[in-house]
């Protein structure tokens, strides 16, 4: 089992170290056909794309995509959930720029409003010590999932567990549905094994991804790979793996 694709970078233009070409110039050494580059949206305190920068990202990843033959270069953002109705940070001026959505639950974002913030952040850590507002944190926080999917056109969700708890089979169910895969995060862990197996029986679809922030991760998603072999994944249900067999 390998990918032929990375569709989780990060560059200078969030909190990562290199440029996109940097990342590009990685994914095609390891042979990679495809990768896109996912910088935090807007609203990520300190990390977010300034919106003016979308553009000039769109003009530099189709620069190189005229320049190297051999590779795919996708745009893409890594949108934050900002409210529980399910709304993300990327409005449609970003979206239409984009050729992949990833949305994601990040601490680091700003939520659209009070209530959104009080739940988002009072909720979820109170919910640390108090089963019972566990359980409504969960039940919050897989709905407002489950909205985004149905209010946009979402690719992927990244790392889905990794910062808030969810109920992965409900939301393995509702992305199913809309066709969106499941993150196996080859950084943060996430989706974990027990996660895959959960949602393995929802017939949803994956994608293993490196979450790099250095052009020398782009690729490095060996962990990943470990995990969905071990809860027992094929790759067809993997949207960029290849079986062995296949590529030969």
């Amino acid at each position: 089992m390998k990918i032929f694709a990375d569709y989780h970078t990060h560059t200078k233009y969030s909190h990562g170290k290199g440029t996109i070409r940097e990342n590009v110039e990685s994914a095609r050494k390891k042979g990679l056909k495809e990768i896109a580059i996912c910088d935090h949206g807007p609203n990520h305190i300190g990390f977010g794309v300034k919106i003016e920068n979308f553009k000039r990202m769109r003009e530099e990843i189709d620069k190189l995509n005229e320049e190297y033959k051999d590779i795919k270069i996708l745009l893409g953002v890594e949108a934050n959930i900002i409210s529980y109705n399910g709304e993300i940070d990327a409005d449609d001026k970003i979206i239409d720029m984009l050729d992949i959505l990833l949305v994601g639950f990040h601490f680091g974002a700003r939520p659209k409003t009070i209530k959104d913030a009080y739940n988002f952040y009072i909720v979820n850590y109170t919910g640390k010590i108090i089963s019972s507002v566990a359980e409504k944190a969960r039940y919050m926080n897989t709905m407002a999932i489950i909205k985004a999917i149905n209010n946009y056109n979402i690719d992927i969700i990244t790392h889905p567990g990794a910062k808030v708890n969810i109920d992965t089979r409900e939301l393995a169910k509702a992305a199913a549905k809309k066709g969106t895969a499941l993150e196996i995060n080859a950084s943060h862990g996430y989706l974990n094994l027990e996660y895959i197996k959960i949602a393995m029986k929802e017939n949803v679809k994956f994608a293993i991804n490196s979450d790099a922030h250095t052009p020398d991760d782009v690729g490095n998603v060996k962990r990943g790979i470990e995990r969905a072999i071990k809860a027992g994944l094929k790759a067809n249900q993997i949207i960029n793996v290849l079986d062995e067999k296949e590529r030969g």
